[in-house]
């Protein structure tokens, strides 16, 4: 579903830190798509960190804030079984419907297995999905990202698939510039994910100042700290 909803559609947005989808928010807006209520995202209990990005929540805060949406923040453990993820999101889930909100907006780009399991969970509990920035040639996209003001760092790395010296790296012209030709310019198969800092779906931008760079789990992880 990606057509203009002219009657203004209540939708949440899956939050990640990152600058798919914080560009799926801009997108979302500037395009129409739905009326941004609020966002959700999952929290590491032990690192005391976003899920998947590893962006510290200190930084989490902050670009909620800059939003100025209300964010529904969903605690997983850690490790973190497929059944105590699906639980917990269900329950996350039932809080959403319950506001009335029957749509969800993710910055998804191409995977389409990533997609169906979305939409299969969706329809179950009657909702649909919404994917501003879905199909998109992730060379212009990347591009379109910078050149509207888009601002993230490398918070992870997958040294398997890109040296472990872009972590930390501002997310630029120079940075897709120097990313090797079988690196996706947005990380799709997850060679990398950001936070983002600045941006058109900022109320203001946030000073960061960046922090040490560890590898634990087999990846590298730059924090990238509040100033």
């Amino acid at each position: 579903m990606n057509q203009p909803n002219t009657d203004r559609t209540k939708a949440y947005l899956s939050w990640s830190s990152g600058k798919d989808s914080a560009y799926a928010l801009f997108e979302a807006r500037r395009l129409g798509l739905a009326d941004i209520v609020g966002l959700i995202t999952t929290t590491n209990e032990a690192f005391d960190r976003v899920a998947m990005h590893g962006t510290r929540n200190a930084l989490l805060d902050r670009q909620i804030a800059a939003t100025g949406l209300p964010c529904l923040k969903v605690p997983l453990p850690w490790p973190c079984s497929n059944d105590e993820y699906e639980s917990r999101m269900a329950k996350a889930m039932d809080e959403i419907a319950a506001q009335g909100v029957r749509h969800m907006v993710f910055g998804d780009l191409y995977l389409e297995d990533i997609r169906a399991y979305r939409n299969e969970k969706l329809a179950a509990i009657g909702m649909q999905a919404i994917y501003p920035l879905w199909g998109r040639e992730t060379g212009a996209l990347a591009r379109s990202m910078i050149a509207d003001g888009l601002v993230a760092h490398l918070v992870t790395v997958d040294p398997r698939k890109l040296d472990k010296s872009f972590a930390g790296r501002r997310f630029d012209a120079s940075l897709l510039a120097d990313l090797p030709a079988d690196v996706d310019p947005c990380g799709e198969n997850g060679e990398f994910h950001t936070a983002v800092v600045a941006g058109p779906m900022f109320d203001t931008a946030i000073d960061v100042r960046l922090g040490e760079v560890v590898e634990r789990d087999g990846f590298v992880y730059a924090d990238v700290i509040p100033a």
